[in-house]
């Protein structure tokens, strides 16, 4: 399976120290998306497999009881998940967001962590099929190891070119 432009510069960066991948990954993609940036998302892991991210809780993402804010949390699962997609979609096609689907179980207790993965089977169908979706799993825990949110995520990938 030939690397996207992506997942060339993340393995570009392996043979770094993890604390110059991190930072490097996270500048790059707040710069990208502003969004992300904004918030303060940061990149702990990303690879074709697996990707972590963190979101601090920090005035700015903050709601009014102090939590962190229900569409940062949102955005936080849909970072993961699409960054994790990301890393597999041929070049010569487009990542998007079909269905984010996000239930609010309990209060955030302190920072939050976001963890999506993908089995060598999506990988593969990502990969081999021109246009199609993937539902990507995605844990999203906080401080206290408590899943304050579930999350159903749809990407779909359409070709550049129609």
């Amino acid at each position: 399976m030939k690397k996207n432009q992506l997942a060339t510069i993340v393995s570009k960066l392996e043979n770094k120290p993890a604390w110059y991948r991190k930072w490097v990954l996270s500048f790059a993609l707040g710069s990208t998306v502003k969004f992300i940036g904004t918030a303060g998302v940061k990149c702990e892991l990303l690879t074709r497999e697996k990707s972590i991210f963190v979101l601090k809780n920090r005035r700015k993402v903050r709601n009014h009881i102090k939590g962190i804010h229900a569409a940062a949390m949102a955005l936080l699962a849909e970072t993961a998940t699409g960054m994790v997609v990301g890393m597999n979609v041929p070049d010569d096609r487009i990542p998007v967001i079909k269905t984010l689907k996000v239930d609010y179980l309990k209060r955030v207790k302190g920072d939050l962590r976001a963890e999506a993965t993908l089995t060598p089977e999506q990988i593969q169908n990502i990969y081999d099929t021109e246009k199609g979706e993937v539902t990507v799993p995605v844990t999203i825990t906080d401080s206290e190891g408590q899943e304050p949110i579930e999350c159903e995520m749809i990407w779909a990938w359409i070709p550049k070119k129609r």
